[in-house]
C-alpha cells in the first residue's frame, strides 16, 4: 500500500522560511522511486487547489507557478524516497494546506495539473502571519 506523508508545515511570520518534506513508500515506490514525477500543490481556504511546483523523474526539470518563482525550490532525494520544498520569503498569500503528489513518469514529465497525479498525501498546513 502506497503511503504519502508530508511534514514540515507550521506557523511562520511573513518573510520567514519553511522546508516541507514528503516521504513516499510502498508499492512501486520502494524499488522505483525515480520512475515517478513529483509535485507540490496547495489549497487555501475558499480557493481551488493549485500546482505550486513539480520535478521530473531525473530531477533535471522543474517548474514553478509564477507566484513562487525565485522564492521556492523543489528537490528530491531518490535514495531516501523523499521530496522537498524549500520555501523562502513567505507571504500571507502562501497560507494553505500543502500536498505532495506523485505520477508515473511514463505518463508525464513535469506538470502543475492535479489530475495528472495518481498518489496524494493528506497535506501539511502552512500559515504565514503578517
Amino acid at each position: 500500500q502506497v503511503q504519502v506523508v508530508e511534514s514540515g508545515g507550521g506557523l511562520v511570520q511573513a518573510g520567514g522560511a519553511l522546508r516541507l518534506s514528503c516521504t513516499i513508500s510502498g508499492g512501486n515506490f520502494d524499488d522505483g522511486f525515480d520512475d515517478f514525477a513529483l509535485g507540490w500543490f496547495r489549497q487555501a481556504p475558499g480557493k481551488e487547489r493549485e500546482g505550486v511546483s513539480c520535478i521530473n523523474w531525473s530531477g533535471t526539470r522543474t517548474q514553478y507557478t509564477d507566484s513562487v518563482k525565485g522564492r521556492f525550490n523543489i528537490s528530491r532525494d531518490d535514495g531516501e524516497n523523499k521530496l522537498y520544498l524549500q520555501m523562502n520569503s513567505l507571504q500571507p498569500d502562501d497560507t494553505a494546506i500543502y500536498y505532495c503528489a506523485a505520477a508515473p513518469s511514463n505518463g508525464i514529465d513535469c506538470s502543475l495539473d492535479g489530475p495528472d497525479f495518481d498518489y496524494w498525501g493528506r497535506g501539511t498546513q502552512v500559515t504565514v502571519s503578517s
